[in-house]
């Protein structure tokens, strides 16, 4: 076995022995754990909330070649475009071409402007006005993805935002209060890919 691959094996040995056996969905608890190793905070086990269709909704979308929606480019670099593109995938992240219009962040902008682009997932691991625009828009009608990521870190609308999506009828993941960030987000869309790679197997 590669070293890498121990040292990752091994890491998520020590998690699963310090979790405090929170009841998970079985398909919930890997992407629970790679959230942990991602960013080192146990918090996670109490903060991330999943819809119940949002594990399945996730995986029915990336199956069917749906893109993947993302803030920023930090989240569109860290997730695995490799088995992402194995069922025609792609990460659309506009959000470096844009600016703001009409009193909206450029997030908000990058958001609107992706909508047409055969979205199965939006993965927002920096910007609370990103999320808050992708509900705007479900809520309106014109946007359908599949499942919402929704991981803003911060002090200024990332706790509201997140809350806000906890309550939605459509399939999320968030993880509440004030901790989130791009690993997370990202950690939650490799999760849901390696779920897919070890059902291929079986």
């Amino acid at each position: 076995m590669a070293k890498g691959i121990e040292i990752e094996k091994r890491s998520f040995e020590i998690i699963a022995s310090l979790m405090k056996k929170k009841t998970f969905q079985e398909q919930e608890l890997p992407i629970v754990m790679r959230v942990i190793h991602a960013t080192g905070d146990f918090d996670f086990e109490d903060n991330l909330r999943f819809h119940p269709e949002a594990i399945k909704a996730g995986i029915r979308a990336l199956k069917s070649g749906k893109n993947i929606l993302v803030d920023v480019n930090m989240v569109a670099a860290g997730i695995n475009r490799r088995l992402l593109e194995r069922w025609g995938g792609r990460i659309i992240s506009t959000i470096s071409e844009v600016g703001g219009e009409d009193g909206k962040t450029r997030a908000e902008t990058a958001i609107e402007k992706a909508i047409d682009e055969k979205i199965g997932i939006v993965a927002i691991g920096n910007a609370p006005t990103a999320l808050l625009k992708t509900m705007e828009l479900i809520d309106e009608g014109r946007f359908k993805p599949d499942l919402v990521i929704g991981a803003p870190v911060g002090f200024v609308n990332a706790e509201e935002s997140k809350d806000a999506l906890s309550k939605k009828p459509y399939p999320f993941i968030t993880s509440l209060g004030r901790k989130g960030g791009s690993p997370v987000a990202v950690a939650v869309v490799n999760g849901i890919l390696r779920l897919m790679q070890g059902m291929e197997r079986q």
